[in-house]
């Protein structure tokens, strides 16, 4: 472990320069062009053989010991949020990584500069897949559905677009270290379905002839209420979380809305509490829109799945921990995270787990949140996470071996999951209005 320990230590600088590269190049999911690039060149100069994906950012880089034994896969997350009122946001596209994922990547090098050293594999069996993966924040649901028409994804979140496109395909546990103020693990997170509204009514002169048109915007607002209006139905244990914005509000203020649009989540801790809450979220959008005579199309789509972090893999972060910072406390929480990750999608395939290492302070995706601790956020950071690796894949990796043997998978293969959750899309006008005065509709999901 000493020489792990040592190995991050000798490169300090370029961890810590590669987190302020980062965090001064924020980018957005599915264009993170220049972390990407940046990223790319740092480890094709450390040596590494890389398989950039097609069409889209990011890459991977597999790790052959040398030794017979399962395949680790190790993740850095190079998209950021969009908080234009924070001081370091970019002027044009408000995006900062108000996220800490600049941290993640910084962390990511150190591993992979690490691993370079002599004797480093010395002692681990199998293969180690280290991949720099985009677009987890699910966000710009507009902008991501181009990308889906134009053929270039399937899946909104870059993990879930990765685990298609065969990229993780010979994994047999992942883990990712996401930052925050505290080293920490939770027992899980939960998913979540995200969804386009779209209100339609009908133009007209907002001075003149109001009666005229069928206002958008007030069965958007007529919506949103009727939202507001079924929380408590909605079971605690079951986390769920429903937060629509409107992204489109209307064309100019003296004619009536004719469309509007909102982004929202539904939240849950489960499959079937997602599905549940999102049936009751459709109803109430669906009636809101009938109250006024308008219509409403509804896009339902496939957001990220329940993260189950695995007992064993648990188990492994706290002993690892022992090993790379044992002054340091660490947390155990033992509930439920009510925010998302598409590592929940890599959770119902395989063994993972999703810790958070210290090092941010400030809100998180806020305007005030920052990399205080850089040191604990990307060098502390690289070796908890070799640790984690050192533990795994030592002595015959007996422990990934025990690991797996203890572990069930949600689905018994990818295409199994991607059937399932394809079934979650639901898209097309909810009422159909007849001649006769009475209306038809159809709630999906």
């Amino acid at each position: 472990m000493k020489l792990l320990l040592q190995a991050v230590e000798k490169y300090r600088a370029l961890i810590l320069e590669a987190e302020r590269y980062i965090w001064q190049h924020p980018e957005t999911g599915w264009k993170e062009y220049a972390t990407s690039a940046y990223l790319e060149e740092q480890f094709t100069c450390l040596g590494y053989d890389l398989v950039r994906a097609d069409d889209v950012t990011g890459f991977y880089t597999r790790i052959e010991t040398g030794r017979e034994g399962p395949e680790v896969l190790i993740l850095a997350e190079l998209d950021s949020i969009i908080c234009p009122t924070h001081p370091d946001a970019d002027a044009n596209t408000g995006a900062v990584h108000s996220c800490g994922h600049n941290a993640q990547c910084a962390a990511l090098l150190g591993i992979a500069v690490a691993l370079k050293e002599p004797g480093m594999l010395d002692r681990l069996c199998g293969s180690i897949r280290l991949c720099a993966v985009p677009a987890e924040e699910l966000l710009e649901i507009e902008y991501r559905n181009g990308l889906k028409k134009e053929g270039k994804i399937k899946y909104f979140g870059g993990k879930s677009e990765f685990l298609r496109r065969g990229y993780f395909d010979g994994v047999n546990l992942a883990f990712m270290v996401h930052t925050s103020t505290d080293f920490a693990v939770n027992r899980g997170a939960v998913g979540c379905i995200a969804k386009s509204i779209i209100y339609k009514g009908r133009a007209a002169h907002a001075g003149g002839s109001p009666w005229a048109g069928c206002n958008a915007l007030y069965a958007a607002n007529c919506g949103i209420n009727a939202v507001n209006a079924i929380r408590e139905t909605f079971q605690e244990t079951d986390l769920i979380r429903v937060h629509p914005i409107i992204t489109h509000g209307g064309d100019m203020v003296n004619a009536i809305p004719e469309t509007v649009q909102l982004e929202s989540y539904v939240r849950g801790v489960s499959f079937e509490a997602m599905q549940s809450a999102n049936a009751k979220v459709n109803r109430a959008l669906c009636g809101a829109a009938l109250s006024i005579g308008a219509n409403i199309e509804i896009i339902d789509i496939p957001g990220y799945s329940p993260l189950v972090n695995d007992p064993g893999m648990i188990d492994l972060v706290k002993d690892a921990a022992k090993l790379a910072f044992p002054n340091t406390e660490f947390i155990f929480h033992d509930a439920y995270s009510s925010g998302s990750t598409d590592m929940g999608d890599l959770s119902c395939l395989m063994p993972v787990v999703h810790p958070y290492a210290g090092g941010s302070c400030g809100k998180s995706h806020g305007n005030n949140y920052e990399i205080c601790d850089a040191e604990a956020a990307c060098v502390t950071n690289a070796k908890w996470q070799l640790a984690m690796l050192l533990l795994l894949l030592e002595n015959q990796a007996a422990r990934a071996k025990q690991i797996l043997a203890n572990f069930t998978p949600l689905f018994t293969s990818k295409e199994e999951y991607f059937a399932y959750v394809d079934a979650i899309n639901s898209a097309g006008d909810r009422i159909v209005y007849r001649e006769d005065g009475n209306a038809e509709i159809r709630l999906g999901g």
